[in-house]
């Protein structure tokens, strides 16, 4: 995702980080089969990928038998993904700070792949996706953990304000300025309710096994210091949220 400013360029290293994500551990063995995992069978669904990147996550749903439309900010991104996904992808450029471009009820469900941490307001956002979905469709989101967000920060944050912090990422031996925002878990599980979401799962899954033997020292890292936290969340099947 793009933000005005230096940090969180994306367009300035799209295909750096396109490279770093095709294979790494925390995206190829953990983060990107923890969504498939969760998202289940997939075939015939209309699906959003939203903050898609270069589209790994558009073609793993896309393989898989779903029909997807990958939007992101960032334009060098989905360069990359079209090159991936080939001319006839559907891509479209939209900052998730702005008024999705889709009919209501368009989706069955929406993917936000690590992206929802890069926004200070999750309300606006997340109404949006609800808008877009048709009734009983699902958003499943990945976001970095409160555990990662504020334990290992010094000094330590007040765990129960929402706050903003800027790290230089290494990337391919670049120094790349990254700003998130991190919030409690409640303010989380708020904001869904609040756009009107019902809580159907909360993840907190371990990497793939196949890890173990490519990335040793990561992988018992990751198994014990979890990074990311995963959400399914479903758009009640009527305005009262009763499935009758």
């Amino acid at each position: 995702m793009q933000f005005a400013g230096r940090t969180n360029d994306y367009d300035s290293f799209a295909a750096t980080y396109s490279a770093e994500n095709e294979n790494s551990l925390v995206n190829a063995y953990y983060e990107r089969p923890a969504m498939l995992a969760l998202a289940g069978d997939v075939t015939g669904r209309r699906i959003l990928d939203a903050g898609c990147g270069s589209g790994p996550l558009t073609a793993a749903l896309r393989d898989r038998g779903a029909v997807v439309t990958g939007i992101d900010a960032s334009a060098g991104m989905l360069a990359m993904a079209r090159r991936r996904l080939g001319d006839d992808a559907c891509l479209h450029v939209v900052d998730l700070n702005d008024p999705l471009p889709f009919e209501d009820e368009s989706f069955d469900d929406v993917v936000a792949s690590l992206v929802l941490h890069y926004l200070e307001d999750w309300g606006p956002t997340l109404a949006e996706f609800r808008r877009v979905l048709r009734p009983g469709g699902r958003l499943i989101a990945s976001v970095s953990h409160p555990f990662t967000a504020y334990a290992h920060r010094d000094p330590r944050p007040d765990y129960h304000a929402t706050t903003s912090y800027t790290f230089d990422w290494m990337l391919n031996g670049r120094s790349v300025p990254i700003q998130l925002w991190r919030r409690p878990l409640h303010a989380m599980t708020d904001a869904f309710i609040t756009a009107g979401f019902r809580l159907a799962a909360i993840s907190e899954p371990q990497p793939d096994p196949a890890a173990r033997e490519l990335f040793p020292d990561g992988f018992q890292e990751l198994s014990t210091h979890p990074n990311f936290l995963f959400f399914v969340v479903e758009a009640p099947k009527s305005a009262t949220g009763s499935d009758g």
